[in-house]
C-alpha cells in the first residue's frame, strides 16, 4: 500500500472517531452537558493516553478555562478522573471507561435533584391549596381545590416512585433487571 492509501485511511478514521465524538456530545446535552463538555470527554475516551489542559486546549482549539472548566464539570460527575505518570508535572486527566458507573453517577445525580425539588414543590403548593381552602365558603371552589390537591398527592407518589428508581439505578442494582452487555469476542 502506498503512502497516499495510507494517509486516507488514516484520514477516515479520524473522520469516523470525530462523528462518533460529535454524537457522543450530542447525547450527552440531553443529561445538561454542553456540546463542548461532551466533545472534551469524548476526545478523552478516545485518547490511548491521558491528556493535559494544554493537550486537550491544542486536540480541540478551546481557551484554557474552556478546559478547565469542562474538566471540573466531567470530574464531579465521575466521567473524568485525574491521572499520574511518572516525570509529567502537569495535571493529567483521563475518562471514566466505564460508561455504565458514569451512566449510573449522571443520572442519579441529576434526576435526584430535581425530584426532590419537584416533592418540596408539590408539599408547598398541597400546603398553600390546604389554607386556601380553609379561606373560602363555595363549595364548587372547594372541590375544585380538593381535586388540585389530590392531583398533587398523585404526582408526589409519582416523584416517590421515581426516587426509589434512582435509588436503584445509583445502587447498580438495576443491573440485576437489566444486566450489562458484555462486548462480544
Amino acid at each position: 500500500m502506498n503512502r497516499n492509501d495510507e494517509q486516507k485511511i488514516h484520514e477516515q478514521y479520524e473522520e469516523t472517531i470525530d462523528k462518533f465524538i460529535q454524537m457522543i456530545a450530542k447525547n450527552m446535552s440531553l443529561y445538561g452537558i454542553t456540546p463542548s463538555i461532551g466533545r472534551l470527554y469524548g476526545k478523552l475516551y478516545f485518547n490511548d493516553q491521558p491528556m493535559t489542559l494544554d493537550d486537550m486546549r491544542e486536540a480541540l482549539e478551546m481557551s484554557k478555562t474552556s478546559m478547565s472548566t469542562g474538566v471540573r464539570a466531567l470530574t464531579e460527575m465521575k466521567m473524568v478522573e485525574p491521572a499520574f505518570k511518572k516525570g509529567i508535572r502537569k495535571d493529567l486527566y483521563k475518562s471514566e471507561e466505564n460508561w455504565y458507573k458514569s451512566f449510573t453517577t449522571l443520572f442519579g445525580n441529576r434526576w435526584r435533584h430535581y425530584t426532590e425539588t419537584n416533592i418540596e414543590e408539590a408539599d408547598e403548593a398541597v400546603e398553600a391549596l390546604t389554607k386556601i381552602k380553609q379561606q373560602t365558603e363555595d363549595d364548587t371552589f372547594i372541590e375544585r381545590i380538593e381535586h388540585d390537591i389530590e392531583r398533587l398527592e398523585y404526582a408526589k407518589n409519582y416523584y416517590k416512585w421515581l426516587m426509589r428508581f434512582i435509588q436503584v439505578v445509583e445502587s447498580g442494582e438495576i443491573f440485576d433487571y437489566i444486566p450489562k452487555e458484555e462486548p462480544s469476542e
